[in-house]
């Protein structure tokens, strides 16, 4: 059975609805990402994950390999 948990990452770098669409499709091209949902405005993304499939850090790298950096938040 997956566990499934909510994670918010602060995405800084972010500058329109383009860049938080280009995050979100390439966070549900992960496996294990159930899903996405980034805010230009706030700079943070919220995903729904599988942690048995793909991690955290798996997460960042991602947003990361885009241009942006991220961080999990509290």
């Amino acid at each position: 059975m997956a566990s499934t948990e909510k994670f918010i990452f602060q995405v800084d770098g972010m500058h329109c609805g383009s860049c938080a669409l280009l995050i979100d499709d390439a966070l549900e091209d992960l496996p294990g990402v159930l899903s996405t949902q980034t805010a230009v405005k706030k700079g943070i993304s919220t995903v729904e994950l599988d942690a048995d499939r793909s991690s955290v850090d798996d997460v960042i790298k991602a947003i990361e390999e885009l241009g942006y950096r991220a961080s999990r938040r509290p």
